[in-house]
């Protein structure tokens, strides 16, 4: 029987995207929508509809992504990018509508 490695939560990495995108123009609009796109497609998941994030297996696994966001940048509007390990982001205290939403954290991550 196969034993799974375990994974570390201070060597996973969460990676968050946020932007402030113009979009009074067709073409900033179309340019806002396509670098969404391109977060979905690339296995982002929506935080918020202008925070996208996703996990990573180490810093080493972001270092593609940064070059390929860089790559995929609107012409104009501002995107940050911020990494944390996950018992960082395991600390995030989170509200909807008021009420404090309880998260589980999984003891094993399976990551494809």
């Amino acid at each position: 029987m196969r034993t799974l490695p375990v994974l570390n939560r201070y060597e996973l990495m969460w990676m968050l995207v946020f932007f402030d995108l113009p979009v009074v123009e067709d073409r900033e609009r179309k340019e806002a929508t396509d670098f969404r796109n391109f977060l979905l497609n690339n296995g982002f998941s929506m935080v918020q509809y202008s925070i996208y994030i996703k996990l990573f297996s180490g810093k080493d696994a972001c270092e593609k992504y940064y070059r390929l966001i860089k790559d995929n940048l609107p012409s104009k509007g501002k995107v940050d990018i911020l990494t944390v390990t996950d018992k960082q982001y395991g600390n995030i205290i989170s509200y909807n509508a008021g009420t404090k939403i309880q998260k589980k954290s999984p003891e094993q991550y399976l990551l494809f």
